[in-house]
């Protein structure tokens, strides 16, 4: 925080103001709206693509990041949220603060949640910060702590920051005079940003280096799976090997990037989960027809494509004379 926003946090007294709520509640004796049930966690699972046999069978429990999903209010929201936490929105929008971002959460789990399971929940504020200035605009970071419980014990804990911001001006582009042999293109693009690569993930940025597309397997149980990760999902264990993807996939689902923009990128372009014919899934970008055209189920196939002089990404374009699109499909 600068000191000009420290300046003016203590002229206004809006920090002062903000800071009474912290300890107060946030919702006071929420319920879940159903039970921990099996379809749900059913559902939640094939999303996921977690076939772990803890969450099936007359002995499931529900994954512990599901957490927040017994919580939540749906469509129709909730009727728990305080009178405390609305005068916090409110002052925040009155000082002209009215746009929101979710920025991050923390959860931690005490006790497996199982079908049957009544939730019940309080949340209360826990933070907020002083003024902050990031690209999206300034604005006062508000922090809420959930504590839900099954049956009267408590489950896990939930921690929810939000930002609430004036957003930045964006500065007018110049027009500049453009010589005639100069073109569109000459103008050098903002890099995309590097992926990270450690040491669970090295095998399969080398891999994509070489053109190859490679999918780790237990060497204990079989099991393929993707993204990279250190253990197998299904049983636990640490050695595994690889198997490399023929390259042929289809569309499982896919969202259609309008905002934020990042100058890397030209939206609106399509991202994809992409379902590979090994039967694991990726998301990726999806090539060769326009973002409007893209539909679940249309097949695709692996390309390599470089996006600058380092920097090499595996891509999906769209096989030609696929199936039609199936009912309900569409932009997200």
């Amino acid at each position: 925080m600068s000191g000009e926003e420290r300046a003016d946090d203590a002229r206004d007294g809006l920090y002062d103001r903000l800071r009474a709520y912290e300890g107060k509640p946030a919702a006071i004796a929420g319920r879940g709206k159903d039970p921990v049930n099996l379809p749900m966690i059913r559902h939640w699972c094939e999303a996921m693509g977690d076939a772990h046999p803890a969450y099936r069978g007359p002995d499931a429990v529900a994954p512990p990041t599901m957490l927040q999903a017994w919580t939540m209010g749906g469509l129709s929201g909730h009727q728990d949220r305080s009178e405390a936490y609305g005068e916090l929105l409110g002052l925040l929008d009155g000082a002209g603060y009215t746009s929101v971002v979710a920025t991050d959460c923390e959860q931690e789990y005490l006790r497996p949640l199982r079908p049957g399971d009544e939730i019940t929940f309080d949340a209360v504020v826990e933070s907020v910060s002083p003024r902050k200035t990031t690209k999206l605009g300034t604005g006062h970071f508000v922090t809420t702590r959930m504590d839900v419980r099954a049956g009267g014990e408590l489950a896990g804990t939930h921690r929810f920051r939000i930002l609430k911001y004036a957003p930045a001006a964006r500065p007018a582009k110049p027009v500049e005079a453009v010589e005639p042999a100069e073109s569109v293109e000459s103008v050098e693009r903002p890099r995309r940003p590097r992926p990270v690569v450690n040491r669970d993930n090295a095998g399969f940025w080398e891999g994509v280096a070489a053109h190859r597309l490679l999918i780790q397997r237990c060497a204990a149980c079989g099991t393929l799976r993707f993204p990279w990760l250190p253990g197998c999902n299904d049983c636990g264990a640490g050695e595994w090997d690889t198997v490399e993807a023929g390259g042929e996939g289809t569309v499982h689902s896919y969202v259609v990037m309008h905002h934020p923009p990042f100058p890397a990128f030209d939206p609106p372009y399509a991202v994809g989960l992409i379902e590979l014919a090994e039967g694991v899934r990726m998301i990726s970008n999806v090539v060769g027809v326009p973002y409007d055209k893209v539909r679940i189920g249309m097949p695709v196939r692996l390309e390599f494509q470089r996006v600058d002089e380092e920097l090499e990404l595996p891509v999906f374009r769209a096989v030609e004379d696929g199936p039609a699109a199936g009912p309900g499909e569409g932009e997200r």
